[in-house]
């Protein structure tokens, strides 16, 4: 059976601040530039959900993408937009809201919930802006 990937877009506002508590605002400033504003700063993300499976004969297509996009939707989406993810977002509480901590936390979230629709999870790809993005493979 041939294997195809079926990618899904998302997007979501939300705002972050970059920066280690162990630092001061200076020492925070040096490392991670304008990002690290004690007033937070935000971007108008795009998410990519990439999934892959066998195409079922007798349907044409490998899963449901209106499936995928309603996981995708509930377990993250809703979470994320117009919120603060240093702040606001149960799974990444404790962790450095970079980019990078956000793909491999939303791959954390979609991984068994896409499993049980028949999906298997292949890539979480994350635009911050249009020239900086981050992919992430559960690797």
């Amino acid at each position: 059976m041939p294997i195809v990937y079926l990618t899904r877009r998302e997007r979501f506002s939300s705002a972050h601040r970059l920066f280690n508590p162990g630092l001061s605002d200076e020492q925070n400033f040096r490392v991670f530039g304008q990002c690290s504003h004690p007033n937070w700063h935000g971007h108008n993300y795009e998410l990519f959900v990439t999934v892959k499976g066998e195409v079922n004969p007798e349907l044409g297509y490998a899963v449901n993408a209106k499936e995928v996009s309603r996981v995708v939707h509930e377990l993250v989406v809703v979470k994320l937009d117009h919120r603060n993810i240093n702040l606001d977002v149960d799974f990444m509480k404790d962790k450095l809201a970079s980019t990078e901590n956000l793909a491999i936390s939303i791959w954390n979230e979609l991984q068994k919930p896409l499993a049980a629709i028949g999906a298997i999870l292949h890539c979480i790809r994350i635009a911050e802006t249009e020239n900086n993005f981050v992919e992430y493979y559960g690797e």
